[in-house]
């Protein structure tokens, strides 16, 4: 079958969590930096895209073509590691420690970070022409996509940190499944399905994602949007990253986990007699 039912496919979930938290410190950040990189550029392919035709919708068609790719790849998104990361530990996998797993988060963190940074600083040059002429109509609509997205919340105070954070959680509960989703199926066209349908869901629904953002607003803050780093940091960044920790692990990561791994008990007697002969049969 080229479909992994949900008992398979968690355990390549915690087997990949325990990959990711023994792969070398060279490793983390350059496949981090290299997933940056391309999940920026899925930004600007899906922006560009908006900017053309002036349908939100369709730009939220073609970005997941990005994250197929990285995934693909065997890249690595610090949202997707929040949530497989911490089931290695869960399963006390030997010598994974929680300080191997918040290693794991930083070191990845820090590559996409780089890349992201990178690419930002090459798309505002492209842009701009290297700087010579005022930002074209996409880089203008990454501006004002900057500034709603950060001085907007903070003109709310508390209000606007809380919603950052809301649209953190949903988006790695979607974020999170894409990453499940390659490891559903067996074939690369099934692969490509089962990821683009849910970060289809949370680039629609303009949810929050930490590297999609370590992009966004620097390119923002390079094209001459007006808000400082400080801005970004507190009404963007962080609640997203909380966000998206709370979204990855215990609403997407842990629910699999407990259901699929440590299954609670039948209901009765019966029905482990009933079903026993059934997990014989060959």
């Amino acid at each position: 079958m080229s479909y992994l039912k949900p008992a398979e496919f968690i355990q390549t979930m915690i087997d990949t969590g325990e990959a990711k938290v023994r792969t070398s410190t060279r490793d983390l950040i350059l496949r981090g930096m290299m997933a940056g990189i391309i999940l920026s550029l899925a930004v600007v392919v899906a922006i560009t895209t908006i900017t053309q035709t002036g349908i939100g919708i369709v730009g939220a068609l073609v970005f997941p073509v990005g994250f197929c790719i990285l995934s693909l790849m065997g890249y690595d998104l610090v949202t997707g590691v929040f949530g497989l990361a911490p089931l290695a530990k869960f399963e006390n996998r030997p010598g994974v420690t929680w300080n191997r797993v918040f290693r794991c988060w930083g070191l990845v963190g820090l590559g996409n970070l780089i890349g992201s940074l990178l690419v930002a600083g090459l798309i505002a040059l492209s842009l701009t022409m290297n700087f010579s002429v005022e930002p074209n109509a996409v880089g203008q609509k990454f501006i004002a996509i900057a500034t709603a997205r950060t001085v907007g919340f903070e003109n709310l105070g508390a209000d606007g940190w809380i919603t950052c954070f809301v649209r953190g959680i949903l988006c790695n509960l979607m974020v999170c499944l894409g990453v499940i989703g390659n490891m559903t199926a067996r074939s690369v066209a099934g692969k490509i399905a089962a990821m683009w349908l849910p970060i289809f869901i949370f680039f629609a629904l303009v949810f929050e994602h930490a590297v999609v953002n370590m992009f966004l607003f620097p390119l923002g803050m390079m094209l001459g949007a007006d808000f400082g780093i400080a801005t970004w940091l507190n009404y963007n960044l962080i609640p997203t990253i909380l966000g998206n920790i709370v979204g990855g692990l215990v609403m997407t990561c842990i629910p699999l986990y407990l259901t699929h791994k440590k299954t609670a008990p039948a209901l009765d007697a019966d029905v482990e007699i009933e079903a026993q002969p059934a997990l014989n049969t060959k």
